[in-house]
């Protein structure tokens, strides 16, 4: 990469504008839910024109997470590189690709131009209808990863064309730690790192059955808890999803606070938001009875380390159990994986939808009277949780500090449970 085309001080502001704009894309404002979170900003906080004074982003320490977008035209138009492994294809996606794809698509739309280097699938690849995002595909690594050397050759290539790039984004290790030594306007986004997922380790010893060996992970973990350490200070700027993520990657990883951003993971918000209509329309189409209720739903990847195990044995007790909960509550499923067949196995009071389009997934939450995500990963923030509390519905989540840190803060925001059987049959019955 060209190295004399702008000085650190021009960096210094160009990455402002990018991590201002993606915080603002990027959150969603969390005050309604949290009366009295240190994370939760005043409006007058972050604008400059009511304080009539300047306001450095990557100065700030907690989460950001009330912005908002002038009426007006952007200043200036940045022109922003983004390597992430995979481009999210319609509703088949994690995390990490609906992450870039909301906050990348909406740049474009705002006019920045995006360069996006991503691999090529078999799969169709989708149209977006905004001329100011371009994209760069290459065949994947061996191993399935973005091919690091004909990507960057690509790179070099764009960057060398016309304007340099005013930032780099890269989606986790997208672009990995050698390659983005040394570029001083580049920011890399955590959706998990090595050391939240010990915990997930260790919760998932204690779930194993009595037959099932023990997996060697905790030493493999460690191993690459200390290699992430060494590596993650070869990228300049941070951008961590959680509060706790933030802190982990200032004490533990022994990140300059300075070059640590904690900006949650957002969401459309034209889409997910409170419709009393969707509600029974939902409801009657996907044939839940009129005398329900209590309706539960569960989302998202229906695996494993979701805790989809644990979620199907505790709705197996609580159905056999509980008559009157076996009465009166449905759970509905959006979601793809293994799972999905499983849940049907416990009768007529489970209804498995399959994996939704956005705006069926924005009436599926508005017909819930409670949200549930049972996950036993202790990484990142699950978007699901913010889609329904978008959608104004009641959320319930596993004890984890990314998710008591930054969203169920209290008991006024929602519900949380151990990853335990027990635990989570009496979240069940006491919604």
């Amino acid at each position: 990469m060209r190295k004399d085309h702008c000085s650190s001080s021009v960096h210094f502001h160009l990455l402002c504008r990018f991590l201002f704009a993606f915080s603002v894309l990027s959150s969603v404002s969390l005050v309604f839910w949290s009366q009295s979170s240190a994370s939760c900003i005043g409006e007058a906080a972050l604008n400059p024109e009511k304080r009539n004074e300047s306001f450095h982003l990557l100065a700030f320490p907690s989460a950001l997470n009330q912005l908002s977008f002038s009426a007006k035209p952007p200043r200036r138009l940045l022109k922003v590189a983004l390597f992430v492994k995979r481009w999210p294809h319609r509703n088949l996606a994690g995390g990490l690709e609906r992450h870039a794809l909301t906050l990348h698509l909406a740049l474009a739309r705002r006019g920045h131009e995006i360069h996006v280097f991503t691999t090529k699938s078999n799969a169709t690849f989708p149209r977006h209808n905004d001329g100011a995002m371009s994209f760069h595909r290459t065949p994947p690594s061996p191993a399935g990863y973005l091919n690091q050397g004909l990507a960057w050759e690509q790179f070099q290539t764009e960057n060398a064309t016309g304007r340099p790039f005013d930032v780099i984004h890269s989606e986790s290790v997208g672009l990995l730690h050698g390659r983005a030594r040394n570029i001083s306007n580049l920011a890399a986004s955590w959706h998990g790192i090595a050391y939240e997922t010990i915990h997930s380790d260790v919760v998932q010893d204690l779930l194993r059955g009595p037959d099932e060996p023990r997996r060697p992970t905790i030493t493999e973990r460690l191993s690459k808890v200390i290699e992430e350490v060494k590596f993650f200070p070869h990228y300049a700027h941070h951008v961590a999803t959680s509060d706790h993520v933030g802190d982990v990657l200032k004490r533990i990883y022994m990140i300059p606070e300075e070059r640590v951003h904690i900006i949650v993971n957002g969401v459309d918000e034209s889409i997910y938001r409170p419709d009393p209509k969707m509600r029974e329309e939902f409801r009657r189409k996907v044939g839940v009875p009129d005398r329900a209720r209590l309706v539960i739903g569960l989302a998202g990847r229906l695996v494993k380390d979701k805790g989809h195990p644990l979620m199907f044995e505790a709705l197996k007790q609580v159905f056999g159990e509980e008559e009157r909960f076996r009465r009166d509550a449905f759970v509905l499923v959006a979601g793809d994986g293994p799972w999905g067949n499983r849940y049907k196995e416990l009768g007529r009071n489970i209804i498995v939808l399959g994996p939704l389009e956005q705006s069926e997934l924005a009436k599926f939450y508005n017909s819930l009277d409670v949200y549930l995500n049972p996950t036993l990963r202790a990484q990142g923030l699950d978007h699901t949780f913010i889609e329904a509390m978008l959608s104004g519905v009641a959320i319930a989540g596993t004890r984890f500090a990314s998710i008591t840190g930054t969203l169920i803060v209290g008991s006024d925001v929602g519900y949380t449970f151990l990853p335990t059987v027990e635990s989570l049959k009496e979240s069940c019955t006491r919604s």
